[in-house]
């Protein structure tokens, strides 16, 4: 789970999370479909999503950068984008509640996915792991990832570990048909042997985790 080799090569992805006022989730899903065009000329959207089930008023949304000078230079180039800050950061800024970005890379051993076909769901999981880094607890995460890839019911998208933001996080990303496809399968694969022993050696180093349905949203790539 070191994420020494992916940055080398300076890729990172920025994870953003906001918190909408809750009568004002329409109108923010309205302009960011809209007008999110004219963020995404600036620099790769890898997908928008907002909360289902297991949080309320919440969006997702990650952003792929080069290296750090490339997300400088994006930055830079928003704040003289005068389209952008008048007609979507206006807009949505006083709809946001709360805002929180994390820098992180994708483990290694996985490479940012896609399902299958449009439609479904996703699942935002974010694991809270012991102090420690991936030097602790690597290994038995990646087993019980790979218990439950195995099992086939569910597709995985991308596992994300922080560099800046909340250390030994991870936040990882699947793609289920439907959530009853998802829930069906989740309760095979708690029977299987194999991913009951992959679990329980995993939660050892497990602080908390946290499960979210996600809904993406028209604009987003990852649909």
């Amino acid at each position: 789970l070191a994420t020494g080799p992916r940055q080398n090569n300076g890729v990172f992805y920025e994870i953003r999370t906001y918190d909408v006022k809750p009568a004002k989730m329409k109108e923010f899903l309205e302009a960011i479909d809209k007008y999110l065009h004219i963020r995404t000329a600036h620099s790769e959207l890898v997908g928008f999503w907002y909360s289902e089930l297991g949080a309320m008023n919440k969006v997702f949304h990650i952003w792929k950068y080069d290296n750090f000078a490339h997300r400088t230079a994006v930055r830079h180039a928003l704040a003289n984008d005068k389209e952008w800050q008048g007609k979507l950061i206006s807009v949505i800024l006083p709809l946001v509640e709360k805002q929180h970005n994390e820098v992180a890379y994708l483990v290694p051993w996985c490479q940012l996915g896609k399902p299958p076909k449009e439609g479904g769901v996703y699942e935002w999981v974010t694991f809270q792991m012991k102090p420690g880094g991936p030097a602790l607890w690597g290994e038995a995460f990646r087993a019980a990832i790979n218990a439950h890839i195995n099992t086939g019911y569910t597709r995985l998208i991308g596992v994300f570990h922080t560099e800046y933001g909340l250390l030994n996080t991870v936040h990882v990303l699947w793609w289920n048909e439907s959530p009853d496809h998802r829930a069906a399968g989740r309760h095979s694969a708690h029977e299987d042997a194999r991913v009951v022993a992959a679990v329980r050696d995993s939660v050892r180093f497990l602080e908390s985790q946290q499960n979210v349905l996600v809904i993406p949203l028209p604009c987003s790539p990852l649909k």
